[in-house]
């Protein structure tokens, strides 16, 4: 995956329907919560093989266990054929918030580094919002 020059709004408000609004209601929660930090698409094959189109906040350096460092994103918005997907690129006491956090954000699936869900509806806000800000302060050299 990499980085794009493509507009994020653009890239947003071409997505149709009810997914649509759900996207652009987490990307204004998203930027709300990290404000000042980057917003790109990063556009891209995965590591599992997948093409993905995924809006970034916040470019960060990623350690990997194997290999150089990568350029990466803090927290990431992506939507799947049938979810919606953010992922968190930070760990607390070894282990990634995605995973720590999952139990208070509702209805979600955590994986290593990304929280599924099928609706906006099945995640508490609040409890969202509060990852999102510690996630922030677990990363200061976010830009």
């Amino acid at each position: 995956m990499q980085r794009t020059d493509t507009d994020v709004d653009a890239f947003l408000a071409a997505v149709e329907g009810d997914r649509g609004e759900q996207l652009r209601a987490l990307d204004r929660i998203i930027a709300e919560e990290l404000a000042g930090l980057e917003r790109v698409l990063w556009e891209g094959r995965m590591w599992g093989g997948t093409e993905q189109r995924i809006v970034g906040y916040g470019g960060i350096t990623q350690a990997r266990p194997r290999g150089a460092s990568i350029e990466w994103f803090l927290v990431g918005l992506a939507a799947q054929q049938r979810h919606l997907s953010v992922y968190v690129s930070v760990a607390e006491d070894g282990v990634s918030l995605a995973q720590s956090w999952a139990d208070r954000l509702g209805t979600v699936k955590a994986g290593a580094a990304a929280i599924t869900f099928a609706s906006l509806d099945d995640v508490d806000e609040s409890a969202f919002r509060a990852m999102l800000q510690r996630a922030r302060a677990l990363a200061p050299d976010a830009r």
